[in-house]
């Protein structure tokens, strides 16, 4: 709220300002009608223009009291989503990634819209429900302080039964919460996994999940409910204009029986109690709203809480060449944790290619990713020309490595743009360039509108080898030096990987390549061959020397070359 607080602020003053006007408007009423009273053959045209310009004025007030809210309100919920973004940009994939995507979306999105609604209508609706009250009151108090008080008492009560359901929804508001974001988590998960659904299990077991989310929501739901049905009910009906005016008739009628009270002010009276009374129903809602931003801003300052990978100041260390170094790196998730590497220490020498094998889980993809620092080691180091990762600036560490990973992402705009990411700059020469070094060229002109056809969303339009493709290739485009490639060729078809690992060779020579692979055949002709088991790093060499040596990597070449020659068991007609 700091950077919107000064037209909040503004915004509740006018709503203020407006609400002391309306009550003024109505003591000008009062007046009006003691003038036609006093003198019946008058028309009180003092009280009567007043009354027109406070209703004006409050009028005018009002619209400007929303103007400057909902003003404030879109530039709180830009400011906060762009900082959400960027916290999220600097904290551990790892961490981000255990957030999950319903919780995270969730923060983003509602709680973020919560706050904007609540600032752009609440703020001046609860500003003027509290002015509105007091200025009325004042009034009351002026005329008669025993009509005063007894319209004040209706409320009071009002407001204690109203104490009782609020002290006992807290804790179902809580769950109330909770049982909306795992509705919003079983969505997502229904959604995206819709082709393994329609596969594997009719959606009986995913569909399942999102019933459970559903009941356990309506549960909640019906608890709450349950729970503060009759008291919120009665406290509604007690804050309502009915009960107010009933007490100031019986005893503004009491009052006037014996002497002890005018009729012009017991109906001034009337009229700013009925005043009173509207202007504090509004309370009712604004309760709930405000609970509800309440924990809005509690989910976003808990997000915002997130530890970030710590970013050293500048200019940070800078790097010498484009050498990759592990020290005797020690890595865990989470404190206490399995260990996911152990004590693993290699040079990838600037301009060579190094690949990293391994059966699946032995930590080549954590190696990977310990380069850009998507997560600190636990021990040991990471060099990149022979400057710690951990003491250099984010934008220096990225532009020395670029990425492809296996679980490829594209936006939903055009070819050129998604190949573009990270050189906005670039001609289309140089992105055409790009994709006949990545084996895309061809593809592409094929498309209904070339490089200017729409990718899709996630590029759903683009086969997965289509999509590694254009990754690769805006890879090459950002020229870095540096390749890390994660499975990169996982998904290209057996005709073109040969051409796409020689194309990335050629292009890539005088650049330092990580590859991650788990098909051997892309890896034989790599400068040294990294071989990890279960976090550590076991062999290390090239492959015919790998292969001499008779250990973990001639096992996994032999296991893969009987694999090359398995076939599906035919049958007999």
């Amino acid at each position: 709220m700091a950077p919107v607080r000064e037209r909040v602020g503004l915004a509740m003053a006018l709503a203020c300002a407006s609400a002391a006007l309306g009550v003024g408007a109505l003591a000008c009423l009062a007046l009006a009608l003691r003038a036609l009273l006093l003198a019946p053959g008058q028309w009180p045209w003092t009280p009567m223009l007043a009354l027109a310009l406070c209703t004006v004025a409050a009028f005018v007030l009002r619209l400007l009291a929303f103007d400057v809210s909902h003003h404030a309100a879109f530039r709180l919920e830009v400011l906060l989503r762009t900082q959400l973004a960027a916290h999220l940009a600097r904290l551990p994939l790892g961490r981000a990634q255990a957030l999950g995507a319903g919780p995270v979306a969730k923060v983003m999105h509602d709680d973020v819209q919560a706050l904007h609604v609540f600032v752009a209508d609440s703020t001046p609706l609860l500003a003027r429900a509290c002015a509105a009250p007091l200025a009325a009151l004042a009034a009351l108090l002026w005329l008669d302080w025993r009509l005063a008080l007894a319209a004040l008492a209706v409320p009071a009560l009002g407001f204690a039964l109203m104490a009782l359901v609020v002290g006992g929804s807290r804790e179902v508001s809580a769950r109330y919460n909770a049982a909306r974001e795992q509705v919003a988590a079983a969505i997502v998960e229904f959604v995206q996994a819709m082709p393994v659904v329609r596969t594997f299990d009719t959606g009986s077991a995913s569909f399942g999940r999102y019933q459970a989310a559903l009941a356990a929501y309506r549960q909640v739901l019906l608890q709450w409910y349950a729970s503060v049905r009759f008291v919120a009910r009665f406290s509604i009906a007690i804050l309502s204009m009915l009960p107010t005016l009933a007490v100031l008739l019986g005893l503004g009628a009491w009052l006037l029986a014996g002497g002890r009270l005018t009729f012009d002010v017991w109906v001034a009276a009337l009229l700013l109690g009925a005043g009173l009374a509207e202007s504090l129903m509004p309370l009712m809602s604004l309760h709930h709203l405000i609970e509800k931003a309440k924990l809005s801003v509690g989910r976003i300052q808990r997000l915002l809480a997130e530890p970030p990978l710590p970013e050293v100041a500048a200019p940070g260390a800078q790097p010498q060449d484009a050498s990759v170094v592990f020290d005797n790196v020690h890595f865990r998730y989470e404190a206490g944790g399995a260990p996911v590497l152990q004590g693993v220490s290699f040079t990838a020498p600037a301009g060579r290619v190094t690949a990293l094998v391994g059966p699946s889980g032995a930590g080549k993809s954590t190696v990977a990713r310990l380069i850009p620092r998507f997560w600190d080691v636990s021990a040991g180091r990471v060099l990149v020309g022979g400057a710690d990762v951990r003491q250099m600036r984010a934008d220096t560490l990225m532009q020395q490595v670029a990425f492809v990973f296996q679980d490829t992402f594209l936006f939903a705009g055009s070819i050129a743009d998604n190949i573009r990411l990270g050189c906005p700059e670039a001609s289309m020469d140089a992105v055409m360039a790009a994709a006949r070094a990545a084996q895309a060229h061809d593809f592409i002109m094929a498309l209904p509108q070339g490089y200017d056809s729409p990718a899709g969303e996630r590029g759903v339009q683009l086969s997965g080898g289509q999509r590694q493709r254009i990754t690769i290739a805006r890879a090459i485009l950002q020229g870095r030096p540096i390749l890390v490639l994660d499975e990169a060729t996982a998904f290209a078809d057996p005709e073109n990987e040969a051409a796409l690992v020689q194309a990335l060779a050629a292009l890539m020579r005088g650049k330092t390549v990580l590859l991650v692979a788990h098909r051997l055949a892309t890896v034989q002709d790599a400068d040294q061959i990294l071989v990890f088991d279960q976090g550590r790093l076991l062999e290390q060499g090239r492959h015919e020397a790998l292969l001499a040596r008779g250990g973990r990597y001639a096992r996994l070449w032999h296991s893969w070359e009987q694999a090359q020659g398995w076939r599906l068991p035919g049958g007999q007609a």
